[in-house]
């Protein structure tokens, strides 16, 4: 059952002739067992070149094609510059299964396959394509017990999306009866958190056993102990280095030292037998090593152009250096990479120069310019300009490293002076935003001797800015990135105004960690820049607005953000200035204005989610994990966050996350607050980040709050005092500061706590239930008891209001602790039963075993909840019982955790037997029984 449609190994090499390598193969054939029982899996098979990990591919693809459907590819390293090449090679010749995929999903794999131009494919979208067509494809030949093998040799050599799309499906495999095999030399990222097989030299005795197998001739012992010991057991190395030694050297080894790496060698050796091949020969296997996809129409193409008649090819064949099946292969990977690089320059020049007039420009425009650009020289325009064009393709389709790469070439063979520059700089922009900031700085470091014009100058300020940000938050970037902005003003104003905003942010998210004063200097000179600028549009108003946040406080602030929150509200932006309605949504959060964050930050989410605009979505999550807090839903909060890690694992990039950290210190998972704020403040001092460092003394102060342990809070959030101006976390801390510093009888630090909050609301507090009731909350704390009652009852009632149930169980535990304290008992437990409830439904573990003290020490024993069946559940079955609680199909569990359908379905008929229930309508009442 192996598909024939993909590059198959030589028949000679056999599961049966592989020595010393049972723990490898018996680690592949459970892999092909899971497959045949519907159950999946995946492993990475690592180890040097030549060490046998083709050999142990061909194996697992004899073995498995006997019982279920093989799809295989080899990953080039031509190819690396192409997005979705690779998965292109893999699952290309499998979209007849794509008929019954959801539209979104086939027309990712449509435009990522070049059939259809759709803008970017989303990430998240592209890996559950790829899952349910692979899992449609097992399932396709169930008569003869399904199941689905797919093999990837030389994944190093994957372009970046293809990896990552590829690496996060075989992550989430589950019941489709698929198995993913990648073979690579070194794992790196995104593999390093797959299942790992290392494959090492063979022992003395099955090294020899080869040698003898590979070349039975008489060997002189010295020779065969030298071999074996150069060899250090590598397969291939023995099977290929005897050929290459002269009749003296076998009988006595002469000469036989030699210093070369053994890669060197194995290719020096192999290079020796294909030399011996005639000169249209030879240029038949380079023309195929120029070529990773195999198709024999263009090899013939090219090969009639280059007077190559079919005779080589069968003398390629013959030699052992290609395989013919429904497409063209090598014997061997190294077979390829050693004939392309020992190649001379021309010679390459003149078979991708064939490869090129033979490809369909309508077809495989990419590679056509591509193939094109290997064989060009001299500066060409036309050549160049083919690169551009592909570059803008690439982009579309979400390859950003592929963009970078076609515009770097095409710089190079740019005749213009100009025109080379600008490219240049695009390919530098490019090579950061695919997560390369060191080569955009070289990139931009070429430029240094050439004259530019002044919008180069600003342009290239703005990359070199953004690369020293994110490689090292260099303390300079907000200031680098200012320069930028204003050189950028009078020849990019939108262009200037993203400057402006990520200049804010870096000062604002470095505070005391960066250059003293950057927020402050960057604050004004926006307000310097925009101080004539009357436009009402949503991005101007956001970004004036938060420059007056920042220098002269939300007093100033407050009616210019207003107006941007209601243009924002009003007048959505779209898909591509989605970034605008982040800050705007942060901008809410820092003016207490709920109902804005709320509709911001959910209309924000689901237009990144339908645009696949997977460089906002992160941060919107983030966001709207935010909500799901106040709402006292933590389990949500929680799925949002591996909504969070899903993409990330996917597109590569790297966003802080706080979520886990809050959720734990909601739900008082203390050892887990500590763990995870100690790494934040580690991260946060290694990036200048002071941001960072909030977080982590909030989420701890809180955690210890809810623990009782409020000497242990104050010392974590008193430190944010002198910088609440900050806003943000820092501004929120000063609750948590006051409940602290009241229970230690800190009262001064408590009433600079309150008095700074008062400050800060002051411009909000009769039009924000939100502000009111923190400062009501807060001032309580410090009031007597009779005094108290009052402000405590209004953040209750306030709390109610705007639908923050979590903060007004709090306001409820620290109302009847009070009332018990002053010896009110029965007033006490109205307010300490209330709590306990509320607190409970939300997950706020510590704070309502705090209300279950309270309540004990009234006189009154609550009931406590035992551990429920819903506690036996794994963490991915009680995720799906969440959402098929909520409503979700099993289609859309599977969008949501990134698996497929048939997966969720699977994960709930699980559910239903642990929690003893037969339906989703029961599903309410038994996760109730966990307090989480």
């Amino acid at each position: 059952m192996t598909d024939r449609s993909t590059p198959q190994p030589p028949r000679t090499r056999r599961a049966t002739a592989l020595l010393g390598r049972d723990r490898e193969l018996a680690r592949l054939w459970s892999l092909v067992d899971q497959a045949r029982q519907g159950r999946s899996g995946a492993v990475v098979v690592s180890g040097v070149a030549g060490v046998g990990k083709t050999a142990l591919l061909d194996a697992l693809a004899d073995r498995a094609g006997q019982d279920v459907r093989v799809v295989r590819m080899i990953a080039a390293e031509s190819e690396v510059c192409l997005p979705y090449a690779g998965l292109e090679l893999l699952c290309g010749h499998l979209m007849e299964a794509a008929g019954d995929l959801p539209e979104p999903q086939r027309q990712a794999l449509e435009t990522a396959f070049g059939v259809r131009d759709a803008g970017m494919p989303n990430p998240l979208v592209m890996g559950l394509a790829v899952r349910n067509l692979l899992a449609n494809v097992a399932a396709a030949d169930d008569d003869s017990g399904g199941g689905l093998v797919c093999v990837v040799d030389d994944a190093h050599w994957l372009d970046d999306v293809s990896a990552r799309a590829l690496a996060s499906v075989a992550r989430r495999l589950g019941t489709e009866g698929v198995a993913i095999v990648f073979a690579m030399r070194e794992v790196d990222e995104p593999f390093t958190d797959l299942p790992q097989l290392r494959v090492e030299g063979l022992g003395d005795d099955d090294a020899r056993a080869l040698l003898g197998t590979a070349f039975p001739g008489a060997l002189d012992e010295r020779v065969r102990d030298q071999l074996i010991a150069d060899s250090a057991g590598n397969p291939l190395a023995l099977r290929v280095l005897p050929r290459s030694l002269s009749p003296t050297e076998l009988a006595g080894g002469f000469g036989l030292a030699r210093s070369m790496p053994l890669q060197s060698r194995i290719e020096e050796s192999i290079l020796a037998r294909t030399d011996l091949l005639a000169e249209p020969t030879r240029r038949l296997l380079l023309l195929a090593a120029a070529d990773p996809t195999g198709d024999p129409g263009l090899l013939w193409r090219a090969s009639a152009a280059l007077d190559i008649g079919p005779e080589h090819l069968d003398a390629a064949e013959e030699a052992g250096a290609l395989v013919r099946a429904a497409r063209v292969s090598f014997s061997h990977p190294l077979v390829r990479s050693a004939v392309y690089r020992a190649a001379q320059p021309e010679e390459r020049r003149l078979v991708h120069a064939a490869l090129a007039d033979a490809t369909y420009v309508d077809r495989d425009p990419d590679r056509r310019a591509w193939h094109r650009a290997n064989a060009t020289v001299q500066p060409d325009e036309e050549v160049a300009s083919d690169l551009e064009t592909s570059a803008v393709r690439a982009r579309s389709r979400g390859g950003a490293a592929a963009a970078a790469a076609f515009l770097e070439r095409a710089a190079e063979l740019t005749p213009e002076q100009g025109r080379r520059v600008d490219r240049l700089i695009a390919a530098a922009t490019a090579k950061h935003d695919a997560g390369a900031p060191e080569v955009a700085l070289r990139l931009l470091d070429s430029l240094r001797d050439e004259p530019l014009a002044p919008v180069q100058e600003a342009l290239t300020g703005r990359v070199r800015a953004r690369a020293h940000y994110a490689l090292r938050r260099d303390r300079r970037a907000p200031r680098m990135l200012l320069h930028a902005a204003r050189r950028l003003e009078p020849h990019d104003p939108a262009l200037a105004r993203d400057t402006y905003i990520e200049a804010l942010s870096a000062a604002v998210y470095a505070g005391r960690l960066g250059e003293p004063g950057a927020v402050t200097e960057v604050a004004e000179v926006i307000l310097e820049a925009t101080e004539h600028d009357s436009s009402e549009r949503a991005q101007d108003l956001i970004l004036r607005g938060q420059a007056l946040l920042y220098s002269r406080g939300p007093e100033a602030a407050l009616p210019t953000v207003r107006r941007a929150l209601k243009a924002l509200v009003d007048d959505p932006p779209g898909a591509s200035a989605l970034h605008w309605m982040w800050f705007g949504a942060r901008t809410a959060q820092d003016v207490w204005d709920t109902e804005a964050l709320r509709t911001l930050t959910q209309r924000q989410v689901e237009i990144a989610r339908a645009g696949g605009v997977v460089t906002v979505l992160p941060m919107a999550l983030s966001l709207l994990m935010v909500l799901r807090t106040f709402d006292g839903d933590l389990d949500a909060a929680e799925a949002i966050c591996d909504d969070i890690d899903a993409i990330l694992a996917i597109t590569g990039h790297a966003v802080p996350q706080y979520g886990r950290l809050f959720i734990a210190a909601y739900r008082g998972h203390l050892d887990e607050v500590e763990r995870r704020a100690r790494q934040l403040r580690e991260d946060a001092y290694e990036r200048g980040e002071a941001y960072a460092l909030t977080a982590a003394n909030m989420a701890e102060a809180l955690a210890y709050n809810g623990a009782g342990r409020y000497a242990e809070a104050l010392a974590a959030g008193r430190g944010e005092l002198p910088y609440a101006d900050e806003l943000g976390h820092a501004m929120r801390t000063l609750l948590e500061i006051v409940e602290a510093a009241v229970r230690v009888d800190e009262r001064a630090v408590a009433q600079e706590a309150l008095e700074r909050l008062e400050r800060l609301t002051q411009p909000v507090v009769d039009d924000s239930a939100w502000a009111h009731a923190v400062v009501s909350l807060a001032r309580a704390q410090l009031l007597d008891p009779d005094e108290a009652e009052a402000c405590f009852q209004a953040a209750i009632d306030d709390f109610d209001r705007i639908r923050v149930p979590m903060l007004r169980g709090r306001s409820q535990l620290l109302y009847g602790e009070m009332l018990r304290r002053a010896g009110r008992r029965v007033d006490a437990r109205a307010q300490l039963r209330a709590a306990y409830a509320v607190l409970s439904e939300c997950g706020l573990t510590a704070f309502a075993e705090r209300a279950q003290r309270e309540l004990r020490a009234t006189g009154e024993t609550l009931r406590t909840r035992g551990a429920g069946a819903a506690e036996e559940l794994t963490d991915q079955e009680l995720n799906v019982a969440r959402l098929a609680r909520e409503g979700c199909t099993n289609r859309e569990i599977g969008a949501r955790l990134f698996i497929s359908a048939h997966t969720a379905e699977w994960h709930l008929r699980k559910v239903y037997a642990k929690l003893g229930i037969r339906s989703r309508n029961q599903l309410q009442s038994a996760l109730s029984d966990t307090a989480s």
